[in-house]
């Protein structure tokens, strides 16, 4: 508000704790919001890359009915596996780069917090790493959720892809080793503004309803990170969705030339509203996720520091 002097940056804050705090946190941290927001994803990637489900309920209907719940879980496993890796850059990442950016160090930072651009840079530069570390897994998620096909009965036809191991193996035995970073062009532009989005969001909201110089409250931690992931959610929707063309682009025979190619011919096969497909249910499942992941984030970073 204008005329209120700054509150500390809470992440300012966690930079020093951050560094030192045991790559638990970080597992727990996304582990909880990953569990949660997994089942919604799922949807989300088939709405984005089939035209067999008329909606979001119809989606999850026939999911329920020919894979049974477990149908909404599949392809977690290497996301799980991952996200102590994916979550150490994001936010390690987004420290540092305070850090660097500032030049001053986390005592300074208490009584000059960093500005808006500082955060929102580093925001950015997380997400552009992050994107790279990313790539391989979450391609291979979005190939294990396209498949509809239940879990193995006698009798009845594998699925293409076995799990995640073998399915890392046949994209790089019969796509080549650029297989394994199909859409990474698409998903390095999609988090690259909106992590600083993502942040910016965050921080604007927790020093908007925080009084100077204690720390935001549980209510406030949730419902700041619940709308940083709405914010963050909708404007990367639209590459979201060429992001996830483009990974299944391969499966069977190519379709599109490029990022650009998936962008025109997507428009002209399906009209604008191709880029919002998915965006009702990306902003139903950011909220709940993001909550949980800045709720833990914040509790843990203070537990440890």
């Amino acid at each position: 508000m204008p005329g209120r002097p700054p509150r500390v940056s809470r992440h300012a804050r966690g930079v020093a704790a951050s560094r030192t705090s045991p790559a638990t946190t970080r597992v727990i941290q996304g582990a909880l919001g990953l569990v949660l927001g997994h089942p919604f994803d799922t949807v989300k990637v088939r709405l984005q890359t089939q035209t067999t489900y008329r909606g979001i309920v119809d989606c999850m209907v026939k999911i329920y009915r020919h894979e049974s719940l477990l149908g909404f879980f599949k392809g977690m496993s290497f996301p799980i596996a991952s996200i102590a890796v994916v979550n150490s850059v994001l936010f390690g990442v987004y420290s540092n780069t305070l850090l660097v950016l500032t030049a001053t160090s986390h005592q300074e930072r208490r009584a000059q917090p960093p500005s808006y651009t500082h955060i929102f840079l580093a925001g950015c530069t997380g997400g552009f790493l992050q994107a790279y570390c990313l790539a391989p897994f979450d391609l291979i998620k979005v190939r294990l959720q396209n498949q509809t096909e239940p879990r193995a009965q006698p009798g009845s036809p594998p699925p293409r892809y076995q799990g995640p191991v073998h399915c890392a193996a046949s994209i790089f035995r019969e796509e080549g080793p650029r297989g394994l970073f199909r859409g990474a062009w698409a998903l390095t532009l999609r988090d690259t503004p909106t992590m600083g989005i993502y942040f910016i969001t965050y921080e604007g909201l927790c020093r908007q309803y925080t009084p100077e110089g204690q720390n935001p409250s549980s209510a406030t931690v949730l419902v700041a990170g619940g709308f940083a992931g709405i914010a963050s959610w909708v404007a990367a929707t639209p590459l979201d969705v060429i992001k996830s063309r483009m990974q299944m682009d391969g499966l069977r025979r190519r379709v599109y030339q490029g990022m650009l190619d998936c962008m025109v011919s997507s428009v002209r096969q399906e009209g604008l509203g191709v880029f919002f497909r998915g965006v009702t249910i990306n902003s139903a499942r950011a909220f709940p996720v993001n909550a949980v992941t800045f709720l833990s984030y914040e509790y843990l970073l203070r537990w440890w520091g």
